[in-house]
């Protein structure tokens, strides 16, 4: 562990190594610089989750003040053959069904809604309904727009984090094949010397 504490730090800060190359002093920078932008865009991946967060909040406030939960009645016995993966967003041991519903005015709705895999018509479903009395989707939740601007900003620090640390490798790449050719003229020039 130690040993590759010291091999980084020499890697990190070649100093006045007589030792380091040109190529080692540039690949020093680069990792100086990756690990400066790591560190310099943590505020600004925080300050996004934020607006992020913000952002979730109120519409989370506007869906909550515009939906309402409901209860629909299965007009027909639901499927014995649940969903498959179709990324809909249904659990797989759920199908959708005809059913029906009042709205707050005591309008009655019909359409299809989601209910367990071979329940029998008459089952009573919870659902989501919109100002029209219209099918919606649950409002979103508090926790999820705090989970949504943590990932928002997670997703940020390790977009350019991982941006910085490829342009980190292609530098070493293109050094180290700096570093090949060199020896090679090296090795070609101490042959040739040999010779006479």
């Amino acid at each position: 562990m130690r040993g590759r504490i010291a091999r980084f730090r020499r890697r990190l800060l070649p100093g006045r190594n007589p030792l380091a190359r040109t190529g080692d002093r540039v690949e020093a920078l680069l990792l100086l610089m990756v690990i400066a932008g790591a560190i310099l865009v943590v505020p600004f991946a925080a300050a996004f989750g934020s607006e992020t967060y913000a952002a979730q909040t109120a519409r989370a406030s506007e869906e909550s003040a515009t939906r309402h939960p409901a209860t629909a009645v299965s007009l027909a016995a639901a499927s014995n053959q649940p969903y498959s993966t179709d990324g809909a967003g249904a659990p797989a041991d759920q199908t959708t069904v005809p059913a029906a519903w009042l709205d707050t005015r005591g309008a009655r709705h019909t359409g299809e809604v989601l209910a367990d895999a071979g329940s029998p018509a008459g089952t009573h479903v919870q659902v989501w309904l919109d100002q029209h009395g219209e099918l919606t989707s649950e409002p979103l939740s508090a926790s999820t727009s705090a989970a949504d601007g943590v990932f928002a900003a997670i997703m940020l620090w390790a977009a350019v984090t991982g941006a910085l640390a490829g342009l980190y490798g292609l530098g070493r790449f293109v050094l180290g094949r700096l570093h090949a050719a060199a020896w090679d003229r090296a090795w070609s020039e101490a042959r040739h010397d040999s010779r006479f």
